[in-house]
């Protein structure tokens, strides 16, 4: 009887005890091979097709071309090819826009290795295997309002909001200046007719906004 080979890996990962790590327990603790591995896309980008991968591991703060910017591209080399992103990023831009530019898994860097070989062999079986708190982002972007009137910038500082977040700590979490975000609030409040961040937090959630 023909017996398909196992899937052949590769690891796209900056931090080389991350990549070296997960590279020396795939190949040891599973019957998957890591064919190679690289720093950065864009230092896989011209030899990545010869490795001739079924999954790609994937992370998405790399130097360079970053991981949400390289799926697209890593998808017209290897069109076959599932991708598994790993990262400490799970805000839900970030995750939406994995899935939507063609990742077929998203895992957050403290996932335990053997997590890791199961979401692969889950993948390659045609799964869509996610930690469960980026799940949780999935469901609940899936759940909330689709004639939300925010804009998706106000919807995440709404959602910082209700966290217990002051302006100061959705601006660093945001990357945006405080300014910026008072500007925003002003504007959520006018949009859902209310004065105070208690009220915006009621409707929004009696509305399903966040």
């Amino acid at each position: 009887m023909y017996n398909q080979p196992e899937p052949r890996i590769v690891i796209i990962e900056d931090d080389q005890t991350i990549r070296e790590g997960y590279a020396y327990l795939i190949n040891h603790t599973s019957p998957y091979t890591v064919v190679a591995t690289y720093p950065s896309f864009d230092a896989a980008r011209n030899k990545i097709a010869r490795d001739n991968p079924d999954v790609i591991i994937l992370d998405i703060q790399l130097p360079g071309t970053n991981g949400i910017d390289a799926l697209p591209i890593l998808k017209k080399l290897l069109p076959e090819v599932y991708i598994i992103m790993l990262t400490v990023y799970e805000t839900e831009k970030t995750i939406l826009d994995a899935l939507a530019n063609g990742a077929s898994g998203y895992f957050t860097k403290n996932t335990p290795t053997a997590k890791l070989i199961e979401a692969i062999r889950d993948v390659v079986h045609g799964g869509g295997p996610m930690s469960p708190d980026v799940a949780k982002t999935v469901i609940l972007s899936l759940q909330r309002n689709p004639d939300s009137p925010l804009t998706r910038r106000e919807t995440q500082i709404l959602e910082l909001m209700t966290t217990g977040k002051d302006r100061g700590q959705i601006a660093k979490e945001l990357f945006i200046e405080v300014e910026t975000v008072r500007t925003h609030t002003k504007n959520i409040y006018s949009k859902l007719n209310v004065n105070s961040k208690a009220e915006a937090i009621q409707v929004a959630k009696n509305k399903r906004l966040v």
